[in-house]
């Protein structure tokens, strides 16, 4: 009878990365993953669905995170106010359950254009999660809209200067500081 291992599903992980930068994602199979990490196909399919799950798993959750973060949001801060809230708040829960392979993982899904189009549906959920949480909180639906997809951009560009920095700031003061650069712009911005 086979031991649990407390290890199992992040040694999957770093062998299905690992063989996604070396081959190509396209080119791994589920097979390989395993046996990269000493495990069963049958132990993978105990944490991930499929090989993309590996790199999406636990971004179903980034959605309702943000919804929450902005219904804790004062509510007497403007709509955009609680959206940089959110997203700062949820930055600093999520630093570190991601910072380990980020960049991997990044690089992998820049190139593939599945993994690419996987993850432009992840954020257009995000979207509209936003939106519906500005909503809720008296936003006009198109103004909601509007401060939802410049919610992403943000979390976005955040999210790639704290990858490309290891060393600097957390993932919630890059996510700050990519919302105050835009707020700054906004405000130097004449139509």
């Amino acid at each position: 009878m086979a031991r649990w291992d407390a290890q199992a599903e992040e040694r999957l992980r770093t062998a299905a990365i690992e063989l996604f930068l070396e081959l190509g994602y396209e080119n791994v199979t589920v097979a390989q993953i395993a046996d990269r990490a000493g495990l069963t196909r049958r132990t993978f399919s105990r944490y991930f669905t499929d090989k993309r799950d590996v790199l999406f798993a636990g971004s179903e959750q980034l959605p309702g995170l943000l919804s929450e973060a902005l219904s804790r949001a004062d509510p007497e801060l403007t709509p955009f106010e609680a959206l940089l809230t959110a997203l700062a708040d949820v930055g600093a829960m999520l630093g570190a359950q991601v910072a380990l392979h980020a960049a991997q993982r990044r690089a992998v899904i820049a190139r593939s254009p599945e993994l690419q189009e996987r993850g432009r549906t992840k954020f257009a959920d995000v979207a509209d999660a936003l939106a519906a949480g500005l909503v809720r909180r008296g936003c006009e639906l198109a103004s909601a809209t509007l401060l939802a997809d410049v919610g992403v951009a943000i979390f976005r560009t955040g999210f790639d200067r704290w990858v490309d920095s290891p060393d600097g700031d957390d993932l919630a003061a890059c996510l700050r500081e990519a919302g105050a650069e835009l707020r700054l712009y906004l405000g130097l911005a004449t139509l």
